[in-house]
Order: C-alpha cells, then structure tokens, then sequence
C-alpha cells in the first residue's frame, strides 16, 4: 500500500489507517483477526491483539474525554493520567500520535492542555502531538504551530477543510489525518440510516446527488469516495473504521485499480461549491 510522510514527523504512514473505536465491546479474538488483517477498539482490545507486533505499525490515540465521550476534562492532571492510562491499555511504552480530542478553542488558547502533551513528550510516553477536530478549533491547532498532526473530516459530503484549513496545514507542513473518509457510508441502504449520527452525511448527500453513488456497485463507489479524500492534496492518511477482518483488505484493494482521475476530483469538489450552503461545517 503506498506510504506518505506525515506531514513533519518521520513516519512514513499507509494512506489508510485503522480506527478503532467501533471495536469497544468486540471479544479479542475478533479484534485480533480485524487488526492483524490491518497489518499484513477499545484500547485495551488493541493491546491484548496486537502488542506483540509493536514494531510493525505507528500507533495513534485520543485523551481529554477520561471517562468516555461527554466526559471533557482538559486539565493537566487529567491529561497526564489519560495518556498513562492509555499506555496501559495498550501495553506500549510509547504512543506515536497523542490527540487532543475535540476541545474548544477557547481551551487551545489557555495552554494548559496543550503543556500537558508536551510534559508527556518530554518524558518519553509519546512521540507527537496532535489535535482532532474541526472548523475554528482545528485551524486554531494549525496556526498556534503547538501540534504536528490534524486529524479533521474530509469526505465527499464535508468538504468545508479542504478550503478553510488543508491548504494552510500544507503551508505549516502539518500531518493532515482525514477522518469519516467514507461519510459513515451514509449513502449505504438508500434510506435514511437508523443511527442519528449518520444523518447529516445522508440529507447532505441526497441534496449533493453525485452520480457515482446511485451506482449498482456498491464498492465501486466506495473506491471512488475513498480516492477522492486522498486525492485531496495535503491529506497523508485517511482513517478508516471495522469490525469485519476483510474490510481493511478490500479498501486497500479498492485503492490499487487507479488514482481519481483530475476531471472527477473536480467535479466532486464544484458540485460542493454549487450546493453546499455555509451551515455544512464540518461534522465532528
């Protein structure tokens, strides 16, 4: 699979990753064919899978929701014990990528997050410091020049940071992470989709009407939406979450056939000029 450098760091990173948070409450020995198929959760599932293989991937989490989403705490001391507890659950003694999850802008600007990520990195337990997010948040994160890496949303329905921050991510030489590269498949059944958090993706994709997902082929437009994110220019990787050990190949084959030709990028990204209003923000 090809290999980009992530933006200033010295990784060299598959263009698709693996998200692991829909693996929380799988049995290990799920998660461990799900994630060995990613090499050749929760956590704690990552690291009863695949610790013994440490020196085979780069390893990325999360800190500030200590008790689960909805759980915000950005104080220094909850940061640090966060990242320990990660270490932990992971059974590592390094984590490549810490991410500042989500916090506000008016929390970026107090720095007291921020010192504790970098307190972390002094003392060995990570290597980079990242922020996820969206909209003024995340471009704050780019422009304080505090983090090495943005992992924001980019796909065929939120195309809102490809204008407003990948192009100054690119300037800063930021490693640029695309999250919900697949739009949640929202387009998957037709309908509007059971799960609430799918349908903003779905309502804007019905008004968007791109030809290619009223396709018979289902993974001919997974390809296409898959290449369109990283056709983005500056977007090193694109994470992508399963709970089924083939998906990770089959996405990796959807990737060799061909890169997105110029002419159908383009098309993508005019026909979100011509529809998309300024309430489509990008979705966190």
């Amino acid at each position: 699979m090809e290999k980009r450098r992530l933006g200033r760091t010295d990784m060299d990173v598959t263009v698709l990753g693996f998200g692991g948070a829909g693996t929380a409450g799988e049995d290990v020995e799920k998660i461990g064919r799900v994630l060995n198929s990613a090499l050749d959760g929760s956590e704690e599932s990552i690291g009863n899978a695949i610790s013994k293989r440490r020196t085979e991937f780069f390893l990325f989490t999360k800190c500030g929701h200590p008790r689960g989403i909805g759980t915000e705490d950005w104080s220094g001391n909850s940061i640090s014990e966060s990242i320990e507890r990660s270490l932990r659950r992971l059974q590592t003694d390094r984590i490549d990528l810490i991410q500042l999850h989500g916090c506000s802008e008016a929390v970026l600007k107090k720095g007291e997050a921020i010192s504790a990520l970098e307190k972390a990195r002094e003392r060995g337990w990570v290597r980079y410091l990242g922020y996820s997010g969206d909209g003024r948040p995340a471009r704050f994160a780019v422009e304080c020049d505090a983090f090495d890496a943005l992992q924001t949303s980019i796909n065929i329905a939120d195309q809102e940071a490809i204008s407003q921050i990948v192009p100054l991510a690119r300037t800063r030489n930021i490693g640029l992470i695309a999250k919900r590269p697949l739009a949640n498949f929202a387009w998957k059944t037709g309908h509007k989709p059971i799960n609430s958090y799918h349908h903003e993706y779905y309502e804007r994709l019905r008004k968007l009407n791109f030809d290619f997902l009223s396709n018979d082929s289902a993974e001919e437009s997974i390809a296409i939406a898959l290449r369109f994110v990283l056709s983005v220019p500056g977007v090193h990787t694109a994470i992508v979450g399963t709970t089924k050990p083939e998906r990770s190949q089959e996405n990796a084959r959807l990737l060799e056939s061909r890169p997105l030709p110029e002419s159908e990028y383009d098309a993508i990204r005019e026909r979100w000029d011509v529809i998309a209003p300024k309430t489509w923000i990008g979705q966190p």
